[in-house]
């Protein structure tokens, strides 16, 4: 008798704007939803450090196909620097590397972070997940190896002081594109400042369509395990993560055909409506919609839209 291939979960499909707690790893998050739904595949929409709370995107089955875009949505922090010690990994877990008496008056700190808006190069902290040589950098960094990372082009749309409790904490507030790192920002701004400083409390407030008003805690989740009802109440379909992508509603009919991998034919008024719905004249993704059902992600060409992902029933 042959032996039954075990049963890796339940194809579960939809996202999930979680509040993830501090002192948790965004692989343990994963791992706690993909538990409490018993899900067959999840995944999330980019990292938050460990001693960082705030919106993790959670995806969970064919939603995973969507990852892309909740990495590349537009992100806001709230962080607190604290002046006068720098530590190696840029925040208050790291050991101690420098300390100092300088205490940036907050017009400074204004005024610094103005450099710091556009398009700008950044050198990821040590402490992160990029890889080198194989080897994660924070992996390395633990190990007393010694390394270097490249600067990045990043995104910063938004960056201001919004509170100073006192002469040894700034509050900024960021907004940012994808692959910006709130401890480097903070590791420059110190050096810019002639000061020495790290990241004392970080929040991540958005990402995207996610933000904290909308979001669920770990603990309200682990309060309803095992009610799928109300588990299943906190998520939001798959394509929650596109209400930027312009869509094309389609029939039942070509629903099937596009989940064959056939390219159908728009009408008139469907591709004058998409149109209008693009950010760029060439442009030519949209999001394939069978009533509120996303069907498919494609392009449209020549009257025609052409599937590149399809999302299963």
């Amino acid at each position: 008798m042959s032996r039954q291939r075990k049963r890796k979960g339940e194809p579960v499909t939809g996202w999930l704007n979680l509040f993830k707690p501090a002192d948790m790893t965004s692989t343990q998050a994963v791992a706690i939803i993909k538990r409490l739904f018993n899900a067959e595949k999840v995944g999330h929409g980019g990292t938050l450090d460990p001693l960082a709370d705030g919106i993790l995107p959670i995806a969970l089955g064919e939603a995973t196909k969507t990852v892309q875009w909740a990495m590349d949505a537009h992100k806001e922090y709230v962080f607190t620097i604290r002046w006068g010690i720098s530590t190696a990994s840029q925040d208050a877990e790291g050991e101690a590397t420098a300390t100092s008496d300088v205490r940036p008056a907050r017009e400074a700190v204004e005024a610094a972070l103005k450099a710091y808006v556009g398009t700008i190069h950044q050198v990821p902290p040590k402490f992160s997940a990029i890889k080198v040589a194989g080897e994660r950098a924070y992996d390395l960094a633990r190990g007393g190896e010694v390394f270097e990372l490249e600067a990045r082009e990043v995104d910063v749309h938004a960056a201001r002081v919004i509170g100073m409790p006192d002469a040894d904490h700034s509050v900024i507030h960021v907004v940012s594109g994808k692959g910006f790192y709130v401890r480097a920002m903070a590791r420059d701004l110190a050096a810019d400042l002639g000061a020495e400083g790290h990241i004392s409390q970080l929040r991540r407030t958005r990402v995207g369509a996610f933000d904290a008003a909308g979001a669920v805690s770990v603990a309200d989740l682990q309060a309803l395990a095992g009610d799928r009802a109300g588990l299943f109440a906190h998520l939001k379909p798959l394509h929650a993560v596109l209400t930027a992508m312009p869509q094309v509603q389609i029939t039942a009919q070509d629903a099937g055909n596009l989940r064959q991998g056939r390219t159908i034919m728009l009408l008139p008024h469907v591709i004058e409506r998409w149109r209008e719905g693009r950010a760029e004249e060439d442009d030519r993704l949209a999001l394939a919609l069978a009533g509120e059902e996303a069907v498919a992600l494609g392009e449209v060409r020549a009257g025609h839209f052409e599937p590149v992902r399809v999302f299963a029933v």
